[in-house]
């Protein structure tokens, strides 16, 4: 039998070491290294018995004949989900605090509770807090039972005893195991309980919902733990002080990792927002220079969405280079291109990119309407309001194809665009869908090019 030992534990990764370090050898990060206590191993016979509990199976003979996925009631949510809530899934949704993770998991209960029983585990929340805010959210469900626990063996004996079809745990860093003399919250107690409610959620087939809490670097605590223990891992962004959301998937066993929802917060709670691409050029400004108008594609979805630049004269020996929503490396290499290929020299200008409505865009096909901005903000001409851009742009100052072209032409015909600026490869294959809307397509094969186009 062995015997409990303490170790070390790295609070951002999980490394385990024997000794205290002050510098964790995977991850790099200082002082992360906390001593907690490993639990004795299982016994042999408990291993065997757990060995001879669990018998293989035919791959066709497993059962599909049953409903895999459950409808939420919110049409974004189950497009980042991948249709629906899985039948055994592990899912773990985190974001920054007052993002609205508790709110969108309740919102939920009122339609699930139609058909499902759920049990809605709060360790932060008293149960007449909860009632107070599912009563200003509108959830009246008779289906939706309220456990406030923190001990996981507690919750885990109720998910037994009650059986429900749905269980929400808020939050995964409020669980503990007694058995564990770590403190709630930790790497180990985190991970320990984790598992124990994937055991649950596999051998009851209860999908289960966790939500995690964002450390200083706005990652859920835990990351290199948690991601691979659950099914799919989901993220809220944005600014808790602006209105719009969008939950965005960084891991999904059951669906596409490209896919985005796009919600808005109001007094009521949560509302989808349907037309992402409305939502984010309202309000743009008309003939000022800087501005371009991107269509990107988000999984299936084309949006389009507001890119701004500023070039500004600089006061410092190194020019100012700071970007919102776009890769910033990737705007000086863009600024490298313009100067060296273009004729367009940024060496003594600050240079601003700002993407509108807190989307990020991090596909190649925004090189060209940030590019365009730039050029825009730097020689004072106005980008006409009906253009849209898209486009890959190379170090050799080429545009290059990008996938979806006929998709990013509808929608911006869709929502009242005249002309689009494009790879001329791209461009030959959307010439048919383009006499159809009525847009009017400018071919570009180098960014000088798509410069003189504006």
């Amino acid at each position: 039998m062995s015997k409990n030992t303490n170790i070390f534990v790295c609070s951002q990764c999980g490394y385990e070491t024997g000794k205290w370090l002050g510098k964790c050898p995977s991850c790099g990060e200082w002082n992360s290294l906390t001593e907690t206590v490993r639990s004795s191993a299982p016994s042999a016979s408990a291993v065997s018995a757990s060995v001879m509990s669990s018998q293989p199976k035919k791959l066709a003979d497993i059962d599909l004949s049953d409903e895999l996925r459950y409808d939420t009631g919110l049409s974004e949510l189950n497009r980042v989900l991948g249709g629906g809530i899985v039948k055994g899934s592990l899912v773990l949704l985190g974001g920054d605090p007052g993002i609205g993770k508790s709110t969108l998991l309740l919102q939920i209960c009122e339609h699930l509770g139609k058909k499902l029983r759920i049990l809605y585990v709060s360790g932060e929340e008293s149960g007449r807090q909860l009632r107070l805010r599912a009563q200003r959210l509108g959830v009246t469900s008779d289906n939706l039972l309220v456990l406030s626990e923190t001990d996981c063996e507690a919750v885990i004996n109720c998910i037994r005893k009650q059986s429900p079809d749905l269980v929400i745990i808020d939050s995964i860093q409020t669980m503990n195991l007694s058995g564990l003399s770590s403190s709630p919250g930790s790497i180990v107690q985190i991970r320990e309980c984790t598992n124990a409610l994937m055991y649950v959620a596999k051998s009851m087939e209860i999908p289960v919902f966790l939500v995690g809490h964002v450390n200083k670097d706005g990652n859920i605590a835990g990351p290199k733990v948690l991601e691979h223990i659950v099914d799919a891992v989901l993220y809220f962004e944005g600014d808790r002080n602006l209105s719009y959301r969008i939950l965005r998937a960084a891991k999904n066993r059951f669906g596409s990792t490209n896919e985005i929802g796009v919600f808005e917060m109001g007094r009521d709670g949560l509302n989808e927002v349907e037309n992402p691409s409305m939502m984010l050029l309202s309000g743009r400004p008309v003939n000022v220079p800087g501005t371009c108008v991107a269509c990107v594609i988000e999984g299936t979805r084309p949006i389009l969405s507001e890119v701004q630049a500023l070039a500004a004269a600089s006061y410092y020996n190194n020019p100012l280079r700071m970007s919102v929503g776009f890769d910033s490396r990737r705007v000086s290499m863009l600024l490298a291109v313009l100067e060296k290929r273009a004729g367009y020299f940024f060496s003594k200008v600050d240079a601003y990119v700002n993407v509108v409505g807190g989307l990020k865009l991090d596909e190649p096909a925004a090189d060209l309407p940030v590019a365009l901005a730039l050029i825009s903000s730097l020689t004072d001409v106005n980008v006409d309001g009906g253009i849209a851009a898209f486009g890959e742009v190379g170090l050799a100052g080429e545009v290059r194809a990008v996938t979806g072209a006929q998709q990013r032409v509808r929608e911006a015909a869709r929502l009242g665009l005249t002309r689009c600026i494009l790879p001329a490869h791209n461009a030959k294959d959307c010439e048919a869908a383009a006499k159809e809307l009525g847009i009017e397509l400018v071919g570009v094969r180098t960014v000088r090019e798509a410069a003189e186009a504006l």
